[in-house]
């Protein structure tokens, strides 16, 4: 089991990140904010999947008042994501955003801070201080000669600083980049300084087939080393694969127990079903139960299924035409191709582990 890094707790609504907490999923809507019917839709499809936080963004006045209808209609917190304009971040907070998400940075100055630092904490509203390497100060830029994962640090850290100097602590940190090396290296880095949680992601990763590789690649590596209290898996797509991709990195890293875990052979020539379709259908079937926690296998070889996969809760090996049902590697039965999904949703349903 991972050993996670125990930081602060911060409550976003009615969710607590940070110390023992579970690594909360995130994503981020796609809609226009200020369609609040399509943005409410969007949301509820999220929470289908698993999210358990939602960001929108907040460009516009409009956007930040449909953010009190959005919020009577979901049942996660909602995070209001603000760039350059510090009217608003008031805004949102004032139509009942759980959370606000800003670079200090780029508001306008110190003074323009301050009034969003107090909003936040006269209302007890969590910030989360997001850096990139499109934000960093010249100053750093020359410094480091670019940007690097020292630069992406140092100004994370000078950006908290200036809200803690403000006297509000309720924080969490992102410190994110496309480039994967760099954004590991860059969390260590802050990781080591605070303790503060974490938002991590790796930003712009692409899509959903490159942006998977290079999300698992990058958040693989920093959570492993214990760095991270809410991930978000950023994919050019539809949101709700984001958050399917990162609840199962979560469950393969051993860092939640959510569902029923899937594992399945990636065929050979001895296969004698259509094991990619079968896997796919049992996929969908898990899905339907996500009350249960155990491991499935889905084997396409008889001979060496049931051993290969022994320390699955229930799995199926196909044959020619027929198939075996095992639990945790020991035969049960035989059956005809056909009926081996019906038996192992069986399986599932009688499930009391």
């Amino acid at each position: 089991m991972l050993q996670r890094k125990l930081t602060r707790v911060v409550r976003i609504g009615d969710t607590a990140i940070g110390g023992a907490n579970p690594i909360a999923v995130q994503s981020m809507t796609n809609t226009k904010t200020e369609d609040a019917e399509a943005t409410i839709r969007q949301i509820l499809r999220l929470e289908e999947a698993g999210c358990e936080i939602i960001r929108v963004t907040v460009p516009t006045f409009e956007a930040a008042e449909a953010v009190s209808a959005i919020k009577k209609a979901i049942h996660i917190p909602l995070v209001a994501d603000i760039h350059f304009d510090h009217r608003m971040a008031i805004a949102a907070m004032e139509h009942g955003a759980d959370k606000i998400r800003i670079n200090p940075g780029n508001l306008g100055g110190d003074d323009r801070l301050q009034e969003v630092v107090s909003c936040a904490k006269e209302r007890g509203i969590p910030i989360r201080v997001g850096v990139n390497g499109g934000s960093l100060d010249r100053d750093l830029l020359e410094k480091y000669g670019g940007i690097t994962a020292e630069a992406l640090c140092e100004s994370a850290m000078r950006q908290v600083r200036k809200i803690t100097d403000l006297g509000y602590e309720d924080l969490v940190i992102s410190i994110k980049s496309s480039n994967v090396p760099l954004c590991i290296e860059a969390y260590e880095l802050a990781s080591a300084e605070t303790d503060f949680p974490m938002h991590v992601g790796i930003t712009e990763a692409g899509t959903p087939f490159r942006g998977t590789v290079r999300s698992c690649a990058g958040l693989g590596a920093i959570l492993s080393r214990g760095i991270g209290d809410t991930v978000r898996v950023s994919l050019t797509g539809d949101p709700v694969e984001e958050v399917r991709v990162a609840k199962e990195l979560l469950c393969s890293l051993g860092l939640r127990k959510n569902g029923i875990e899937i594992v399945s052979c990636p065929t050979c020539g001895r296969t004698s079903i259509d094991l990619i379709g079968l896997a796919e259908q049992v996929e969908r079937m898990a899905e339907r139960y996500p009350e249960k926690n155990m491991k499935l296998a889905v084997m396409g070889c008889a001979v060496n299924g049931p051993g290969e996969a022994r320390d699955a809760d229930a799995g199926i090996a196909g044959g020619n035409g027929e198939g075996l049902l095992f639990r945790r590697g020991q035969i049960v039965k035989k059956l005809p191709e056909d009926e081996l999904l019906a038996a192992l949703e069986e399986e599932v349903r009688n499930w009391k582990g």
